[in-house]
């Protein structure tokens, strides 16, 4: 949680932003961004291969496998991966495939076993992986060596009931990837969240297309007039940029605007919030980004990330996800969706989602065209070409052709604990008074 200094002097950025003239001293100008970022198939097979197998990915909730034994499928990136809760206590994930002739293992989206078993040969793994029973042993040399046989593991660790996994074996803890994001997301205490709702819904464009319009505040006014806007003042948005191309919005409501009581009328009252929660939480609209693929708008009320899957080089799928503390024996908080029986899972999104998402698939097309040149971005959409430049490092600079990178003008002085606005805006406080003087 933020000190009392901490939050002081983002409330003062929050105001120095309204009344800036332009962007801060020595801000870089934002070169434009190649627009075939958006559909050149030889930049998404980059980023299938170096961004989505080497990156933490959220996966699922431990209410998803809440007892020892129960299994979920996941193959959200790809390769077939299941997420077992062990019988020892353990959440693991492995490929779903057989070490023998490669059947999928499970072949339910959940379950609950104290063994798994491949429904083609019988060959029987324990809930850690370890391969235990293979029928008809005898035919197999003397030699066949089982212990060297089991499932193979994916990286999985968790952040308090969030399962997270990570293709590459090599890859930094989540925690130490999360970096300072992970402290401030302390006072949300992700070991006490349900999972209230989880609905997916597919949209016919590129992943950054639908994650992007999501990443900053300037569409605000125009795109969400009568339900975002009168919620956040976007003038006095203050963005922070953190190491591993994660970001955070921090916008306040509109002065005179009392955000924290309107929150408690509108939700019903056996909503329960979380009374940790500081007072941005409360009081703004926080939105937090996690590379490559979250974006969540964190109260006192809920955790509910949107996540972003690229299905196609022109097609993606759309989780809407909503986290609230313990609701006791009333109905599931569901903060995105409402209910619809005409689709195929009785939900459809709510109507902010569907503001977000109605130009997706036309700015897709239309960057298809040879209209579309270049992606020209302001200082208010920095958190966009900074996720960016993180996407070409994880990639790889020399492996992206040159007219496709992005320019690395961002320097760590702009990221997070660093922040020479603070400085700035310190020093013409007091240039006023010099002047008195």
């Amino acid at each position: 949680m933020m000190n009392q200094a901490e939050i002081d002097r983002y409330k003062a950025l929050m105001e120095w932003e309204a009344g800036r003239k332009g962007p801060p001293e020595g801000f870089p100008d934002l070169p434009d961004m190649p627009a075939a970022r958006y559909t050149s198939s030889e930049f998404y097979a980059l980023e299938q291969e170096r961004v989505f197998r080497k990156s933490w990915l959220f996966a699922g909730h431990i209410d998803e496998i809440p007892e020892r034994g129960c299994y979920m499928r996941w193959h959200n990136a790809g390769d077939p991966i299941m997420i077992v809760h062990g019988i020892d206590g353990e959440v693991r994930a492995f490929y779903n495939t057989c070490r023998h002739r490669g059947a999928p293992v499970v072949t339910e989206d959940r379950g609950r076993s104290p063994r798994l078993i491949c429904g083609y040969h019988h060959w029987t793994y324990k809930t850690d992986g370890t391969l235990v029973g293979v029928p008809q042993r005898q035919d197999f040399p003397a030699d066949f060596d089982m212990s060297c046989r089991g499932l193979l593991p994916v990286r999985c660790e968790m952040l308090g009931n969030l399962i997270f996994v990570n293709f590459d074996e090599d890859a930094a803890s989540l925690l130490d990837y999360l970096g300072p994001v992970a402290d401030e997301w302390e006072e949300f205490q992700f070991d006490k969240l349900r999972l209230a709702a989880r609905h997916s819904f597919d949209l016919k464009c590129n992943w950054k297309v639908a994650m992007e319009a999501n990443m900053e505040v300037y569409h605000v006014p125009f795109i969400h007039p009568e339900t975002v806007a009168p919620l956040v003042d976007a003038h006095r948005n203050v963005n922070t940029l953190y190491p591993q191309g994660h970001g955070r919005m921090l916008a306040p409501a509109p002065k005179d605007f009392d955000r924290e009581n309107v929150r408690a009328i509108e939700h019903p009252p056996e909503w329960q919030t979380i009374e940790t929660v500081g007072e941005f939480g409360r009081t703004a609209t926080q939105s937090y980004t996690i590379f490559p693929n979250w974006v969540a708008p964190i109260s006192n009320y809920f955790v509910p990330p949107l996540i972003f899957w690229p299905t196609s080089l022109d097609t993606c799928r759309l989780e809407l996800i909503t986290m609230a503390p313990d609701w006791g024996e009333g109905p599931a908080p569901d903060l995105w969706t409402v209910p619809d029986e005409s689709q195929p899972n009785g939900r459809a999104m709510a109507d902010l989602i569907q503001e977000d998402t109605q130009f997706g698939e036309a700015i897709q097309q239309s960057m298809e065209s040879q209209g579309f040149k270049s992606v020209p971005l302001s200082y208010q959409e920095s958190r966009i070409y900074h996720f960016h430049q993180h996407l070409d490092r994880v990639i790889g600079l020399n492996a992206i052709p040159a007219e496709l990178r992005v320019e690395q003008v961002i320097g760590d002085e702009w990221k997070y604990p660093n922040d020479p606005r603070v400085a700035q805006m310190e020093r013409e406080a007091k240039e006023p008074a010099t002047a008195a003087e």
